[in-house]
């Protein structure tokens, strides 16, 4: 069984040396950085669920590819209750971490490339697909992490690739080598690149005449010559640095944000799965578009849990648990959380086998369920900040508990509910206040508005997926309105 544990998974980190600048200085042995551990203790608790008996069937699956047993984080969907597992297993991650654990783009990418290079290869007779398939059977048996890496920088947004002043702000095929093809850009909001083994590359965009440099889907390994990594900054992260946890909020995870340059990477044939084929540049980023937007059905909701019995623990802890409009307001939480759940399950209980044999979700009910996923955990975040009240923003210093003069006045005034102590409470009010605006809400809140595209992506989605012409001449049926 190719299964690693949560500690065998930190170990083989440690064999690729990645390097990244991080704070003015460039650092290597990132395993250790206090600012990076959190975001690799999440991944790693995707590895652990897997082997654990406990969870086991949850996190696990049978390959496709090969006759054994994979991580799902690994897996290509066979049925629609394998994208039902796999939302179930994201809400389940995200409670158990508060925090993005990072593994879903990688997931979502290669389920798109699968069936998209599956067309493409019979429209134009390259062999991409078979090129997937082996290259995907070594990531499973080796049960390796795989960033999936579409945004592009996109400079002045009004202009095409072609027409920027830098050609690079849109990822491209920069040079051809004997063996293979030189890339060149950059990829931004790479969530998890540094905990990855490898890298999937996409066209960020639908590419036109003319751009077929730009429509480029390539793995390469993250410690591959000519990548280079810069660390992104997220609010109150240097609290990591500091020695006494409880202000950090999510004392034990954590998620991670990186901007990626390809400074002229070779990239051998063996590992291109397109290269130039512009017809379907565009299908492959609505597929993953597509998949990625059903995964806020499951991460988001399980942080949005988190969130939920932060917050009606703090309501305990405050000693208003039973106020009627606190009790209202929680209720319209979990409605919120559970409806943005319950789209992530419709998505994939109505979706549909691709030519390939792997399943695509609904496409229209998972650009709905981001489209929901732009709002509503916004309003979580804003009935937990109004619940728990001000001392998220005003609280002392954990450090100043330690304190022999300012410790015993900490403890006596910021006492409550004598049911519970004050440094427990202390500890609910950081971590709500690390998802609503610390570092946690990168992962919970901005990454809900722009992950997967932001809201104005799906609405154009939901209008052409609407069959609004069918509804139209449904009416003029049933009117009789020739």
């Amino acid at each position: 069984m190719p299964l690693k544990t949560g500690k065998a998974y930190i170990e083989s980190l440690k064999s690729l040396n990645l390097k990244t600048n991080i704070m003015g200085e460039q650092k290597d042995r990132l395993t250790g950085n206090s600012l990076i551990s959190p975001s690799q203790k999440a991944v790693a608790f995707t590895f652990d669920a897997a082997c654990s008996p406990d969870t086991q069937e949850l996190f696990c699956a049978e390959s496709s590819l090969f006759n054994d047993v994979v991580n799902r984080f690994s897996h290509l969907h066979l049925s629609t209750e394998d994208l039902i597992n796999k939302v179930k297993m994201q809400r389940y991650c995200g409670v158990k971490t508060a925090c993005c654990f990072q593994r879903c783009v990688g997931l979502d990418a290669a389920n798109a490339i699968f069936s998209t290079t599956f067309e493409c290869d019979k429209k134009h007779g390259t062999q991409y697909h078979e090129r997937f398939k082996d290259y995907w059977k070594w990531i499973q048996k080796e049960d390796m992490v795989v960033d999936g890496a579409m945004t592009d920088p996109k400079g002045d947004r009004g202009k095409r690739p072609t027409d920027q002043v830098d050609p690079d702000l849109y990822l491209r095929i920069k040079e051809r080598k004997p063996g293979g093809i030189v890339i060149s850009g950059a990829k931004i909001h790479q969530t998890g690149m540094l905990n990855s083994h490898e890298i999937l590359v996409m066209p960020t965009i639908t590419m036109r005449k003319g751009e077929e440099a730009w429509a480029v889907c390539c793995a390469v390994p993250t410690d591959a010559k000519g990548i280079k990594y810069i660390y992104g900054r997220q609010a109150s992260d240097t609290r990591k640095l500091e020695e006494n946890a409880m202000d950090i909020g999510n004392p034990t995870f954590g998620g991670q944000e990186v901007m990626t340059i390809f400074d002229d990477v070779f990239v051998p044939s063996e590992r291109i799965f397109m290269d130039g084929e512009i017809d379907f540049s565009g299908i492959l980023v609505e597929r993953f578009a597509s998949y990625h937007r059903q995964s806020y059905g499951g991460c988001k909701a399980g942080v949005g849990d988190a969130l939920i019995g932060a917050t009606a623990l703090i309501a305990k802890m405050n000693g208003v648990e039973n106020a009627s409009h606190i009790k209202d307001k929680i209720v319209e939480m979990i409605h919120l959380n559970e409806t943005i759940y319950a789209c992530g399950i419709a998505c994939s209980a109505t979706g549909e086998k691709t030519l390939s044999g792997n399943y695509l979700v609904n496409l229209l009910l998972a650009n709905v369920c981001k489209l929901n996923v732009t709002r509503f955990p916004y309003e979580l975040a804003r009935l937990a900040t109004d619940i728990a009240g001000g001392l998220l923003g005003t609280m002392p210093f954990a450090v100043d508990l330690e304190d022999p003069v300012t410790g015993p006045y900490i403890k006596k005034y910021l006492a409550a509910n004598p049911d519970y102590n004050t440094v427990d409470r202390m500890k609910v009010f950081r971590l709500i206040e690390n998802l609503v605006a610390g570092s946690g809400a990168v992962g919970y809140l901005i990454e809900s508005m722009h992950g997967a595209g932001p809201p104005a992506a799906q609405r154009i989605m939901i209008g052409r997926q609407a069959l609004l012409e069918d509804k139209i001449d449904q009416i003029k049926l049933l009117l009789d309105i020739q």
